[in-house]
This record gives structure tokens, C-alpha cells and sequence, in this order.
């Protein structure tokens, strides 16, 4: 019973992190209020809780701003390269839900849009924890985010069960769950990125490797600190998986 209660204990510690995901999600959402800052807010709570995966969280909420801040403008952009693609398919679902089965172009454009969707899904589950943790051109942001999401199926598609489970249990089950919201899901998804980040830093800071060490300008955000590049990027290069 002592050691269940230890407040430096696994358990306790686990209850903690729990508590800090919910008070994240709250700061997540009134952060991405405005809309157009959503992508800031989101990878700010990516920040945290990727510290947190490793034990380093410090204090949740300066760093949860520090980031938001320095991360406002190349995430804003991205946030609304994402939206207006996502306005795009929804769009194109509309269209392709309401010619169904009507004639062969159903067939081959739902394919189509399908592969998209998917695409789309793996870029938005893995640009912002991306952008939280390594510094690159827009273009190679997306690129790179698609490259990982393929690469690592089996952790993409457990991203989307927490997701998916999240959503459904909000939905259909306990709607006061959406305290946690995107903030558990941020924090457990942390969990399974971790590994991933970092073999994708120690790969490009690896001499001789080309094509993530040479080309890439990516930083590991140290926490009070102001970013700080590991390697300088040569003109017209980005780093690539």
C-alpha cells in the first residue's frame, strides 16, 4: 500500500501524468479557439508530452507556451496548408457519396479519394509531433510525415485506435471523457512516437549519413531554451527520411 501511494512511485506517477494530460487538453483547447492557431496549439501539447514520455515534463504549462510561441508561425502555416486539404476532401467525399454507384468514374475516383483520406490522416497524426520536436521546411514537414506514417504502420495504426477509441467513447459512451480528449490522446500517442524521434535524431546526427545528417537542420527543443540548430542546412536542401 506505501509504494502504491509513493508520490514518486510508478503508480502515482502514472495517475499524475493522467491528471496533466486532462489539464493540457484544456490549455489545447482554448488555445486552438481562434482556429487559425490551432496548429500552434497543437504542437505545443506535442512538446509536453513527448517530455513527458521521457520523463522530462518540468513545468507543463511554460513549456506548453515556449512552444506555442516558437512554433506559432511554420505550424500556423501548416495547420492551414492541412485545413484547406481537408476542406478539399470533404468536399470531394460529399460529391463521391451522392454519385455512388451511378457510373465506372465512382469506382476508380472513391479509390482514389480513399488513398488520399488515408494519407491525409497519417500526415495529420504525425506533422505536429514532427514540428514539436525537429526543425525543416514546410515541404519536407509533410514529406516527412508521410514517410514515418509508412514506415511505421503498425504504431500508425495504433495512433488511430486511440483516436478512433477516444472519439468513440466520447461519443457513445462517457461524453464527460472529453476532458481528457486530445490530451491523453497526445500523451499515449507520445509514448509510442517516442522510439521513433528518437532513432530519426540519432540517425541524423549520425556522420556520413547523407540523407538525414547533411541536408537536415533539426533541433531537440531543450527546455527555457531558445531553439538551437544541430547541423545548418545547405541552400535548396531538406531533410528527408
Amino acid at each position: 500500500m506505501n509504494s502504491l501511494l509513493n508520490p514518486e512511485g510508478k503508480v502515482m506517477l502514472f495517475f499524475t501524468k493522467i491528471a496533466y494530460s486532462a489539464y493540457l487538453n484544456i490549455l489545447w483547447f482554448f488555445c486552438c479557439l481562434p482556429v487559425v492557431t490551432a496548429g500552434a496549439s497543437t504542437t505545443a501539447l506535442f512538446y509536453v508530452t513527448l517530455k513527458m514520455a521521457k520523463d522530462e515534463e518540468g513545468n507543463v504549462t511554460k513549456s506548453f507556451f515556449q512552444a506555442f510561441r516558437q512554433n506559432f508561425k511554420k505550424a500556423t502555416v501548416i495547420w492551414l496548408i492541412l485545413l484547406g486539404l481537408g476542406v478539399v476532401l470533404a468536399l470531394d467525399g460529399y460529391v463521391f457519396y451522392h454519385m455512388r454507384y451511378e457510373n465506372a468514374f465512382w469506382t476508380v475516383g472513391t479509390a482514389v479519394f480513399l488513398v488520399a483520406l488515408a494519407a491525409y490522416a497519417v500526415v495529420l497524426m504525425y506533422i505536429f509531433p514532427l514540428l514539436a520536436r525537429f526543425e525543416n521546411t514546410v515541404r519536407a514537414m509533410l514529406f516527412n510525415s508521410l514517410m514515418l506514417g509508412m514506415r511505421f504502420l503498425l504504431c500508425t495504426a495504433a495512433m488511430a485506435v486511440i483516436y478512433f477509441v477516444m472519439a468513440f467513447v466520447v461519443i457513445n459512451v462517457f461524453t464527460p471523457a472529453v476532458v481528457f480528449g486530445e490530451g491523453l490522446c497526445a500523451l499515449l500517442c507520445s509514448y509510442l512516437l517516442s522510439n521513433i524521434l528518437l532513432m530519426c535524431e540519432e540517425k541524423a546526427e549520425r556522420p556520413g549519413d547523407e540523407t538525414m545528417a547533411d541536408t537536415a537542420d533539426m533541433t531537440d527543443m531543450a527546455e527555457g531554451e531558445e531553439r538551437k540548430g544541430n547541423e545548418s542546412v545547405p541552400e535548396g536542401q531538406d531533410y528527408t527520411v
